[in-house]
């Protein structure tokens, strides 16, 4: 007891990393699906995987954090919604080569643990994990005094995904004269956030309650809307279409991850008019006098997942997106790249 009394007089408290345990155990079981052999609190976790109906499976594994969104969690002391970030940066990356998400794994570390913070914290990660239909099967809350600020706290994620080999996407079949759909985003996702934060909090001095007219909601509401999980339309879409290649629209915008796809041949070409841009990246555009320019590289500016899909199958998708709650339009068509191009271009 000495030793332990010691070491929580250095600012770990072992006894609190127990009960967190004890109280997270129920919300990350709702998480399980018949594939999970083992509980929460071991040395890992366990997933029998089920390959009977795949010629030659493939492991499909990312991972990912929030980046400064949390700052914007910690301004707001808002913490129920900043897990489902965590799950969609992973998972939204792993479904973009066709693969379905199985299980997903976080890192937690803080300061000093906060019981209330870190269920809030563990809330939305089983949130995102339900979203993505994927199993939490493990992770790490680490305290670590004199590491972090007081009240601050950072985070990664962790998931692993499974394609049959010939069934993943990775934009080879991409020809001139296929269809390229954009799936809206529910805002700004998790990117970005160090620019937001300088107009919105440094610039404007606004406050996470204040009320942003051009949203119809605050300024925390707004900034900490979580980003949206693309798994069950895009695996819904994948058994009744082909689709040719896919990209999720993080930090770069369109020119970065877009072109990751495209074979050196072709060219997408984005008409920026075929949708509307939210209201909260016209307000920062304005607010922060950044140009259109920048705002595509930086921002989503409305779309988070973008799909290259045959013309034959164009207005079928469109029609059984919206038949499942998602708005999606066409934003531009894949055309023939000459040597002097860029990969993606934005008209």
């Amino acid at each position: 007891m000495a030793d332990e009394s010691r070491y929580r007089e250095a600012g770990v408290d072992l006894e609190k990393a127990n009960t967190l345990v004890s109280r997270i155990r129920p919300l990350v079981q709702t998480t399980f699906h018949g594939n999970v052999i083992t509980d929460i609190g071991g040395f890992g976790g366990l997933y029998s995987v089920d390959c009977t109906q795949m010629k030659n499976p493939v492991l499909v594994s990312s991972t990912d954090g929030v980046g400064t969104k949390l700052k914007v969690a910690f301004w707001a002391d808002k913490h129920d919604t900043v897990g489902i970030d965590l799950v969609a940066m992973c998972v939204n990356d792993i479904v973009v080569q066709g693969a379905r998400p199985l299980f997903f794994l976080d890192y937690l570390a803080m300061g000093s643990i906060d019981l209330d913070r870190v269920e809030a914290i563990i809330r939305g990660i089983v949130t995102g994990c339900k979203q993505a239909n994927c199993s939490l099967i493990g992770g790490e809350t680490a305290e670590m005094p004199g590491f972090y600020s007081e009240n601050e706290y950072d985070m990664a994620g962790f998931a692993v995904g499974l394609v049959d080999n010939t069934d993943i996407i990775d934009g080879s079949t991409i020809r001139a004269g296929q269809q390229v759909v954009g799936l809206a985003s529910s805002g700004l996702h998790s990117n970005g956030y160090s620019l937001v934060r300088r107009i919105v909090m440094d610039e404007l001095g606004l406050k996470p309650d204040s009320y942003l007219e051009e949203c119809g909601r605050t300024v925390a509401e707004e900034l900490l809307e979580p980003t949206r999980i693309y798994v069950d339309p895009v695996l819904r879409l994948l058994r009744q279409f082909q689709v040719k290649g896919m990209a999720h629209i993080t930090g770069g915008g369109f020119a970065d991850n877009v072109s990751r796809i495209l074979p050196k041949q072709c060219q997408a070409v984005i008409d920026r008019s075929a949708w509307e841009m939210p209201p909260v990246f016209r307000f920062l555009q304005e607010a922060g006098k950044v140009s259109q320019e920048e705002m595509y590289r930086v921002f989503n500016c409305g779309i988070g997942y973008v799909m290259v899909v045959g013309a034959e199958d164009l207005e079928d998708i469109l029609g059984r997106l919206a038949g499942m709650g998602y708005a999606a339009f066409r934003i531009g068509e894949i055309v023939a790249r000459q040597p002097e191009d860029l990969p993606v271009r934005l008209i």
